[in-house]
């Protein structure tokens, strides 16, 4: 399929480099990846990993914000950034001819001075995110999954911080944050497209080269994940968020794409949730999803319905789970989802922007970058064999963490 190749180095600083050069494509992405995010964070500084990266994009010490937006619509970028639980990246997709224009200015929002003019302001947007959130449903029950199955963990609290962490959170403090969390050595660089892996490094070690080296420190470990129930009242919503939260395999474990193809034969496209509770009247949207961290994992089974129809749900939720851990999937079930992963692979290892995204898990997960043939080839692992050991040593039936966010108190104490 792909005639890609791999080249991968750290520069004197630790700055890690990841390149895989697509000659077949006209071409490029380019991303830093900061391990840091909400984990990270100690309470007081609850949302400020998120807060810091939109004011990476508010100046630096060669551009203000006004010119960091034109710069990017010149080169005609596809361009933005997110923050998780764990980390934060931002990146750039443009013409090939474009890579050291945006490999430039990405660079230097590394080293955004994070102004103070700037501050204030940003800090207004991100308390309007933090009210918008608010006000949605799924998110109220996100952010109660993980305040209830690990208190104890920086995990705990949401990605955008709360309102009044938010507005007592001072620049200096950020640019604390920022120093140590953004140290080369807590940095990668990944970049894909039509590339000469040379030019590239030559551009790293004069991009980034003179960033000095700092102690990032280590990560805090892995929670210890509760179980139980956890509900929130909110009479604002018409509708029920039900959620069902299991232990699952970290992002290294070898079986994660059989976990990705449990997760779609529940609760993907045409999945049983989808042909069992949502076709039947049930729930309105009902999915499976998968959160991958390096140390550990979750499976979540998430429903939204008619406050009265929680029982039903909650009892279909767990029968669809039971029932594919004691009898296992159909043949059929099992061939549909690895097809759907096989296209999926396949068109995404075409685009620079989507193999972006794949290093980046890749380099997390198993400290080197993957080529689509070996993504491929996981897939095809994929059995009934695999699915039942996998249930086996990651069960999605017993207890769990049920959470429950709407206008019900719902289950009653």
């Amino acid at each position: 399929m792909s005639t890609s190749r791999f080249v991968q180095l750290r520069l004197s600083n630790g700055l890690a480099v990841v390149i895989e050069v697509m000659p077949h494509v006209p071409s490029v992405a380019c991303g830093f990846l900061a391990r840091t995010g909400a984990r990270d964070e100690h309470s007081a500084l609850a949302g400020v990993s998120h807060f810091l990266e939109h004011m990476c994009f508010k100046g630096t010490a060669r551009r203000d914000w006004q010119r960091i937006n034109i710069e990017f619509d010149e080169m005609g970028s596809q361009y933005n950034a997110y923050t998780s639980k764990d980390r934060t990246f931002y990146y750039g997709w443009v013409r090939a001819e474009e890579l050291e224009r945006q490999l430039d200015l990405l660079a230097d929002m590394m080293r955004s001075t994070l102004p103070a003019g700037e501050f204030d302001v940003e800090k207004q947007v991100v308390l309007e995110e933090i009210a918008m959130s608010g006000d949605d449903l799924s998110s109220n029950a996100y952010d109660l999954l993980y305040e209830s199955l690990c208190p104890d963990s920086p995990l705990a609290w949401p990605v955008l911080g709360y309102e009044r962490t938010i507005r007592e959170l001072s620049v200096e403090q950020m640019r604390a944050y920022h120093a140590s969390r953004y140290a080369p050595e807590n940095l990668t660089l990944v970049v894909a497209g039509r590339v000469d892996p040379e030019n590239v490094v030559a551009m790293a070690e004069r991009l980034c080269g003179d960033w000095p080296a700092v102690e990032a420190g280590p990560r805090g470990p892995a929670p210890v994940l509760r179980s139980g129930v956890a509900r929130r009242s909110l009479e604002r919503f018409h509708q029920q968020a039900v959620v069902l939260a299991f232990p699952a395999a970290p992002g290294t474990h070898e079986l994660n794409e059989t976990a990705e193809s449990i997760a779609a034969i529940l609760g993907g496209s045409n999945s049983r949730f989808y042909w069992n509770i949502m076709q039947k009247g049930l729930s309105t949207q009902a999915a499976v999803f998968r959160e991958e961290y390096g140390d550990f994992g979750l499976m979540v089974l998430y429903a939204l319905c008619e406050p009265a129809h929680c029982e039903r749900v909650l009892e279909a939720m767990r029968h669809e789970a039971q029932t594919l851990v004691e009898q296992g999937p159909e043949p059929k079930e099992v061939q549909r989802v690895k097809n759907l992963r096989r296209t999926s692979l396949a068109v995404e290892a075409e685009a620079p922007f989507y193999r972006l995204g794949q290093i980046v898990d890749d380099m997390e997960y198993h400290g080197q970058p993957r080529s689509a043939e070996e993504r491929l080839a996981a897939v095809e692992r994929v059995s009934d064999e695999s699915i039942r050991d996998y249930l086996q040593q990651f069960p999605i039936t017993g207890e769990g963490l049920l959470v429950s966010v709407g206008p019900r108190a719902w289950p009653e104490s």
